[in-house]
Order: C-alpha cells, then sequence, then structure tokens
C-alpha cells in the first residue's frame, strides 16, 4: 500500500497490461573475491530510516542505484511486491520528486519473455502473453485511491553494504514508472519511489535471496520518534526472544499475514469475529473493518476521562482535546486502555498495542485514534496494521520458515553487526 505523497487510501491493486518483461543476464553471485569455487554464504544489510507517521506520513529509505551509484528516497512497502522509480523514459506525467528523475536505457530493458516479468504478471492477473521475444515488460499500477504508475521493467545495478563491510551490486529488476496520476503534481513528493518487499518473486528481497547475497528475510524498526532501521537477512533477528506466528495464505494477493485475530479491549475480549490482518508498513495508519472499528469506537468511547472533549480535527476522523494541549502521546496514554490481538495461528500469540501504537498528538494538540474504517476507503474485510501500530516494535517477515515475528524494540538505534538490536 504506497505510494503516498498522496494521504493513503486503501489497498494496492495491481493491474498489469498484457505487454511484459524482464532478462537477467547475470547469474546468481557464486564463488568468494577471485569468482572461483565455493557458493557465496549469505550476509545481511542494515540500512537507516527516515521520515514519520505524523506528520510526514511515511518511512522511507535511500537506495544507491545505477552506475555510477545514484541516490533514490523509496518508501518502504511490504505490502507490495514491485519496487519502482519515476523516470525519464521519457516522462509522461510525473511528481515532483527529491532526485533527478532516473534514467533507462534501452540495454536495461526486461523482455516480455523474462521469468520474472511471466511472474509478475501472472501473480497478479493470471495473465501473460508476449507477441514478440523482443517486447518489453509493460505494467500499469492502480491504487484504491484513484492514483495510478504506468511503466515499464527494467534492471540495473543496487549498491548495497553487508555486514562484513564488503559492497555488492547486484543488477535488480524494478519498475521504471513514466506515467503518474498520484497526489498533486505541484507538490515535491517525499520519495522518488516505492520499495516493495512482498512475497512475491519480483521483490527486492526475493531478488536478493536469488542472487544468493541475502537471505530471504525482511525485518523493520520504526521509531515513535521518527527514522528506525531495515534489514535484510537474519543476522539481526532476535529468534529466541521474538513472538512468532506462521504466516498464512492472505486472500489479498502476496501481504504478508499472520492469519486471522480476537480483538481485546483493557483486557476483555470485544466480541466481534475473527479478524483477517495483514501487516504493511506501506500505510501510515492501521485499517480495521467496519464491525470491528465501529465495536472499538464504542468502547473507547465508553471508557474516556471526563477531560477529553471529542473535537473537530483536519488531520484524523476522531480526536479528543484535553484541558490544554498535547505536545506527545505520553502526555495522553494513561487516559486509554491496551488493545491486544490474540492470533490463533500462533498458539495464541499476543500483540499488545498500547496507546501510543493507535493514537496520534497532532499539531493541534489533539489526541486522534490512528486507526480508520478500512471499509470507508474499499478494503471491506481486511484488517491492515500500518506503521503506526508497528512503532518501536520490530517485525520481522522470514520467508524462509514461513513466520512473521514481533518483539519491543529501541528503534531510534541503528544496530551494529555482532551485537544485539534489542540492547
Amino acid at each position: 500500500m504506497a505510494p503516498r505523497w498522496a494521504p493513503p487510501a486503501g489497498l494496492v491493486l495491481l493491474m498489469l497490461l498484457l505487454t511484459p518483461a524482464t532478462v537477467r543476464g547475470d547469474k546468481p553471485l557464486r564463488g568468494g573475491p577471485s569468482g572461483a569455487g565455493a557458493e557465496l554464504e549469505a550476509s545481511s544489510a542494515v540500512f537507516p530510516l527516515y521520515g514519520d507517521v505524523y506528520p510526514h506520513g511515511l518511512y522511507y529509505v535511500a537506495m544507491n542505484i545505477g552506475n555510477p551509484p545514484r541516490p533514490y528516497f523509496l518508501d518502504v512497502d511490504t505490502g507490495s511486491d514491485l519496487t519502482w522509480l519515476q523516470c525519464d523514459a521519457p516522462c509522461i506525467s510525473c511528481n515532483k520528486v527529491p532526485h533527478p528523475l532516473y534514467r533507462p536505457t534501452k540495454s536495461k530493458l526486461v523482455p516480455c519473455v523474462d521469468q520474472l516479468c511471466a511472474s509478475l504478471h501472472g501473480g497478479l492477473t493470471g495473465r501473460h502473453k508476449c507477441d514478440s521475444p523482443h517486447q518489453q515488460c509493460d505494467y500499469e499500477i492502480r491504487y484504491a485511491d484513484q492514483g495510478s504508475s504506468i511503466g515499464v521493467l527494467v534492471n540495473d545495478s543496487f549498491a548495497v553494504r553487508l555486514a562484513n563491510t564488503s559492497v555488492v551490486h547486484p543488477s535488480l529488476a524494478f519498475g521504471c514508472g513514466y506515467d503518474q496520476h498520484v497526489g498533486s503534481s505541484s507538490d515535491v513528493a517525499p520519495t522518488d519511489g516505492v520499495l516493495g518487499l512482498g512475497s512475491g518473486s519480483i521483490s527486492l528481497l526475493s531478488q536478493l535471496s536469488q542472487h544468493g547475497i541475502t537471505k530471504n528475510v525482511v525485518g523493520h524498526c520504526l521509531s515513535l520518534r521518527g527514522g528506525g532501521f531495515l534489514f535484510f537477512g537474519d543476522d539481526l533477528v532476535p529468534y529466541s526472544r521474538a513472538t512468532w506466528t506462521p504466516m498464512a495464505r492472505s486472500a489479498f494477493r502476496n501481504y504478508y499475514s499472520p492469519g486471522s485475530a480476537s480483538l481485546y479491549f483493557g483486557g476483555r475480549s470485544l466480541g466481534v469475529r475473527s479478524m483477517e490482518v495483514v501487516f504493511d508498513s506501506g500505510s501510515s495508519f492501521t485499517y480495521f473493518a467496519a464491525q470491528p472499528y465501529q465495536t472499538l469506537v464504542t468502547a473507547l468511547k465508553g471508557e474516556l476521562s471526563r477531560t477529553l472533549k471529542e473535537v473537530s480535527d483536519p488531520s484524523l476522523p476522531l480526536c479528543w482535546k484535553g484541558k490544554k494541549p498535547f505536545k506527545t502521546v505520553l502526555d495522553v496514554k494513561k487516559e486509554f486502555k491496551s488493545l491486544v490481538l490474540s492470533f490463533a495461528n500462533g498458539k495464541k500469540a499476543l500483540m499488545e498495542i498500547p496507546p501510543e501504537n493507535y493514537l496520534i498528538v497532532t499539531k493541534y494538540g489533539n489526541a486522534c485514534l490512528g486507526i480508520l474504517n478500512g471499509s470507508e476507503v474499499g478494503l471491506k474485510d481486511l484488517n491492515i496494521l500500518g506503521d503506526v501500530t508497528m512503532q518501536d516494535q520490530m517485525v520481522i517477515y522470514d520467508n524462509e520458515r514461513g513466520q512473521i515475528g514481533w518483539i519491543r524494540a529501541p528503534c531510534d538505534r541503528i544496530p551494529k553487526f555482532g551485537s544485539s538490536a534489542l540492547l
């Protein structure tokens, strides 16, 4: 669920044109420095994150792409597979972005006959057809908020610094978006594109794993104070201390899902039917389906202190003011109770959601509910845990073992390899 230079609004719906492509001239990296012999041992990489839930509305990473490498800001999105940049191919319609538009060359185009193109198209529409072996891999991305991007699949080198301090430059496939209709074209977008980290084979994470560079594991730690870190590989994963639940097959494409959950508020069940939950770092806010949302709002209002009054705030639909303006969520958290999601899939795996993980204090000094009604943006019965709920937690998507984990962590400190990220 991204991009977010418009207010986030719903599920990403990827619809591909019937003209596709991706050719990988390079093989998965093998051998040592001399290129001979043994298979390269998978390593890990860690990247600082920038941004916040409010007021910026996203977390993003800087990636160096091309030869010579040039920096681009990418919205970190575990809710979609395709990484893409706004680019000059030439550009028909592009937003103003932080860096000069990426410029592809004809030699970088991925052909329709490439397997990644077939996977991209087949996984999303079930249709993949090549009229010519030289045909390029075109795609169209449509978002539930009516935003869209049309582009072509290309491949180019990504500079990735690994835990052993070496830098690798694998050639990876990504989208070159030349016709965007997202947000306001007059405003400068905070990012140059999207970093798709879903479980599909076109995902950058999957491609790095196929190259033998990192294991198919990704994690993020979003700081409540802004910033945080992102990592590929499993060197930072606290396997023995995290809460784990098996990945469930989501009915909503390649979303990471821990399966169905029951909802509790203040230690008691809210009595709503089982909720299908997915994790999505490409969504600033959390979205509940209509029934759990309305039940939660009723419970919240029934427990409110008399010192809080409901107030209109342009930032979010449901807000409260106190006797004096709030400066941070910590000023108001004692007035609210924690939520808990109990996942049936993980032997009663619990995720506690304290008030700071579902409230936002706006520039007007009000406390607003960061959980929204997903049915109002076309999400139907899907429940999305967005950035606000994942703050100050390390969240791990382990595609190697087919599990999702989480643990409270100080996300404002970027860990060093060989030391614990949780100290």
